[in-house]
């Protein structure tokens, strides 16, 4: 199967570390943010994929090459104007418009899902997004019809609510949504989703954690050293 990873952003929350570094080459735990999804997605059966890449895209291509150092062959699509997530997948036309499926990853994201569950239920339609269940920022107090606080939960799971996980497989019917500037999530999937063109697949018991400010760099290495030593 071939893959994206949309790696063009600028990081903005994430300065001063991304002012001279993109985003997806931020260390977690040791590793760049885009070597963890490179190794996931490998595993996950991805033989051959594009980085769509356009902030200080140079020192992506220079890190990754060819996807030899992977063990998978890699290409590139470049941005010389931020395109948002929409625009950039756009330009992987070419590259996907003859597969059945694909995938598509936020390159932000340290997941260990299993995208072959959403390549099972894609048939027939544009896409399956991946869910996975919210997790609270802040600790939880629970009461009871008496008003009396019974239990304090620290940032519990809230299976109650689901968040999108950055992680999609599509058909090539996608690209008949897409525009050529601006974000999937807010132009394209409220389209599929009033025809009933698009799947959404829960993932409860997995690892997920998204890189977008600097207190999510620490709680995602605390998260992996705890899902290291779980295991």
């Amino acid at each position: 199967m071939k893959a994206v990873i949309l790696a063009g952003g600028y990081g903005k929350r994430l300065r001063p570390l991304t002012n001279d570094r993109p985003k997806p080459l931020l260390e977690v735990a040791g590793k760049p943010i885009l070597a963890w999804q490179v190794e996931w997605l490998k595993k996950s059966g991805v033989n051959e994929m594009m980085l769509c890449v356009g902030y200080l895209k140079e020192k992506i291509i220079e890190h990754v090459g060819g996807g030899n150092r992977f063990g998978l062959k890699v290409g590139y699509v470049v941005e010389e104007e931020p395109l948002g997530t929409g625009g950039a997948l756009k330009n992987t036309e070419a590259f996907l418009k003859s597969e059945e499926a694909f995938l598509v990853v936020n390159g932000d994201i340290i997941t260990n899902l299993d995208p072959a569950r959403m390549a099972d239920e894609v048939k027939g339609y544009a896409g399956v997004i991946a869910l996975v269940p919210l997790k609270s920022p802040y600790g939880i107090v629970d009461t009871d019809d008496d008003g009396f606080a019974r239990q304090f939960r620290e940032k519990p799971v809230l299976f109650e609510y689901w968040v999108n996980a950055g992680v999609y497989c599509f058909t090539p019917e996608i690209f008949d949504y897409l525009p050529k500037k601006g974000n999937i999530e807010t132009t394209t999937f409220p389209k599929l989703a009033e025809k009933s063109k698009i799947k959404a697949l829960k993932y409860k018991d997995v690892f997920w954690n998204a890189i977008d400010t600097h207190k999510d760099i620490e709680e995602a290495e605390a998260s992996i050293k705890q899902y290291k030593a779980d295991k």
